[in-house]
């Protein structure tokens, strides 16, 4: 089965109302394009937090800059569900758990009128634990355009979360991120920073590492201190890329066939099935007690 994909790039804040106009106009451009699958960034509902480390607005009891916190079942999402209609999307947000405080770094899949999966971020970086709880697992699903598996942005750097997704079935990871630019000794050119070398390679070393489609959305622009890469991307189960935004806001549209990508580029070397996994226990029992030493 053919079906055409889309990453986003875009900017969005803790304005709501404008988010959702832009949601709405990406959704409109998607349409228009013939996508079935469209992803947005990691935090595309309310934005991201506008600074990394401890900068004193991103302490878990400060609400000065979080953002706004929402339910899986509330009528933010359900906004998007209205938008989204026969398309299937994947959007980030700040989820709310029932006990009305913890937050989580979320996504979620939808289309109009079903929920398909949702995910909440496992790796935290640069502090973000002090605004964000911890999610614990990773789980795929199936959806009209395949079955899916999500994560957010710095887990793409652990390779066994990716590997998780695959051996649970997934063909089409999803990558949301707000991925910015380095904190230090910036590169002028934001395309040769060495955080956005970073992004690239890690999107492309796990779609070919699992043999899987990969879809990676960012978010563009600038937010509070963060100064964004873009770099929506597709990537083949080869570690090919399909289309790319680089820098600029946009979608990164490609049509892809699973099946006959699966066949062709599993059909020599597949990696899920060539693991020796009694040969890994051993060796990371060993470095983990290295690591803790």
């Amino acid at each position: 089965m053919t079906v055409t994909v889309a990453a986003v790039a875009a900017n969005f804040t803790r304005d709501l109302d404008e988010n959702y106009a832009l949601i709405a106009d990406i959704v409109a451009q998607a349409r228009e394009a013939g996508v079935q699958l469209l992803v947005f960034p990691e935090a595309a509902i309310g934005g991201y937090l506008s600074s990394l480390g401890n900068h004193g607005d991103t302490v878990r009891t400060t609400q000065r800059s979080l953002p706004p916190a929402v339910h899986l079942d509330g009528p933010e999402l359900k906004r998007v569900q209205e938008i989204a209609g026969d398309l299937v999307v994947c959007i980030g947000f700040c989820e709310l758990d029932d006990d009305g405080e913890t937050r989580y770094n979320a996504a979620a899949c939808l289309d109009g009128t079903t929920i398909y999966g949702s995910y909440r971020k496992v790796h935290q970086p640069l502090g973000e634990n002090m605004s964000y709880a911890a999610g614990a697992e990773y789980r795929a699903f199936d959806t009209p355009v395949g079955r899916i598996g999500l994560q957010i942005c710095y887990d793409k750097a652990f390779p066994e979360a990716a590997r998780s997704l695959a051996l649970d079935g997934a063909e089409i990871i999803v990558s949301l991120s707000a991925w910015p630019a380095a904190r230090t000794a910036t590169a002028e050119n934001l395309q040769e920073d060495r955080w956005t070398y970073r992004h690239n390679l890690f999107d492309t070393a796990r779609a070919l590492d699992n043999q899987v489609f990969w879809i990676a959305s960012n978010q563009s622009g600038t937010f509070g201190s963060l100064r964004y890469v873009a770099n929506a991307k597709v990537v083949d189960p080869g570690g090919n890329v399909l289309a790319t935004t680089l820098l600029d806001a946009g979608l990164a549209i490609a049509e892809i066939d699973v099946d006959e990508s699966f066949r062709a580029m599993r059909g020599g070397m597949f990696h899920l099935r060539d693991r020796r996994p009694d040969a890994y226990a051993a060796d990371l029992v060993t470095r983990e007690v290295l690591v803790d030493a």
